[in-house]
This record gives structure tokens, sequence and C-alpha cells, in this order.
């Protein structure tokens, strides 16, 4: 006798099998914890201003209005939880990181280390929530401004202190290759590797004739929209 199993029944005994083989996840076990999520972080609220200051991200309203304002000016199911604050603030300081990072390697990622020692600090208790939101608003001003508080006021542009950065903190060198390169750049020179080559032949008595120490700044120059 051959039994015929219906599709329906047949499609019941896979999905058994797969979550016995581990292949699926049976999620009503997380349904509650699912509906504590949504209720908690998600709104279907209409879209509304997190700040007076139309369009102004996280970052510009720390730096304008103090971290006070900014993390009131949350969702109120994210700034009635310090863990989430932390991971908001912490999380948008990231993406700027990493949306600016070719531009001024060195810098950003000192600035992501700290990042990440200020966060280790406070997940391990080392420093107070308050304490916290203080070291994080003043990352998140450096990272915003794109310059520490210490950089020298000669290096008046990105330009000029992406050099400065990534040429060991050294002023003299900086400034004589940003004028080096406003000097010799032809127009357009981004794309065509002959005047690309002229930039670089400029570089090379500056950077001691080491060919791979010109690439590198010359990879940091061709970032720059002020070049």
């Amino acid at each position: 006798m051959v039994i015929v199993e219906s599709p329906d029944s047949a499609s019941a005994w896979r999905d058994t099998i797969r979550q016995a083989s581990g292949e699926t996840l049976d999620l009503k076990a997380y349904e509650a914890d699912m509906r504590h999520l949504i209720d908690t972080y998600i709104k279907a609220d209409g879209a509304r201003a997190i700040s007076d200051f139309d369009g102004i991200g996280l970052l510009d309203l720390i730096v304008k209005s103090g971290i006070a304002a900014a993390v009131n000016g949350l969702p109120p199911g994210v700034k009635k939880n310090q863990g989430a604050v932390a991971e908001t603030i912490a999380n948008n300081v990231r993406s700027k990181i990493i949306k600016e990072k070719l531009n001024d390697p060195a810098f950003y990622d000192s600035m992501s280390a700290l990042l990440n020692d200020v966060l280790a600090d406070l997940r391990a208790n080392r420093i107070t929530y308050e304490e916290f939101l203080q070291k994080i608003a003043d990352l998140a001003t450096q990272v915003q401004s794109g310059k520490a508080e210490s950089t020298p006021k000669t290096l008046d542009t990105p330009g000029k202190r992406a050099l400065f950065n990534n040429l060991g903190q050294d002023e003299a060198l900086a400034l004589a290759i940003d004028a080096k390169v406003k000097m010799a750049r032809p127009d357009g020179f981004r794309g065509s590797q002959a005047k690309e080559n002229i930039i670089k032949r400029a570089l090379l008595p500056l950077l001691g004739g080491d060919a791979a120490e010109v690439e590198r700044i010359f990879s940091i120059i061709k970032a720059q929209p002020e070049y």
C-alpha cells in the first residue's frame, strides 16, 4: 500500500526536521522579549524633530547645545535607558569616524581607539555614567571638528591638519608639503596618472626620496577637497 502525503503534511514534516536539526529558529520562546523590545524602542507615531535645530545631527547638537540637551532630545525609549543612550551616542561617533577616516587616517584611528577605551571603561564600571557623558562629549567635539584640542593654530585647514596628523605631527613638514602641493598641482589632477605624478615628484625630496611614503601621503592629499 502506498501512502501519499498531502503537500501540507510534507511541509510540516520538513519544518519539524529543520527545527530538530537546528536549521531553523523557533521564535515562540522569544516572542515575549520581542514584544518588549518593540514596545520599548519602536513607535508608530509620526516623525518628530529630536531638537530645536532643523536637520541637525546628534554630534552637531552635542557641540552646539551640550551633552544634556543631546540626551534629552533622544526618543523616550532610548533616553530612559543609560545603556541605550551610551550606545546611541557611541554609534553616531563611530559612524562619523568611519565616514571621515580616509581623509585623515591617523587622526580618526586615534579617535576610534579613544572611543573604544571610553566604552570599555563604562562597561567595566571604571567610570560613572556621568563621567562617560563628559568624555564622550569631548570626543564627539573633536571628531566633529576633525581636530584635537592640541592642534597648532597654523594648521587652519583640514588638509594641513591631515598632513600634520599623518606625518608624525611634524608641523613644519606638514606646512611645507601643503605649500608644495598648492604650487605644483595641475588642474584636474585626480584620475590623470601624468598629472598625479607631477605632484608625487614634487613631494619626493620632502619625504626623503621614499616612494612608498610619497604614495601614502599622496592618497591623503587626493582625498582632501582643498587640493
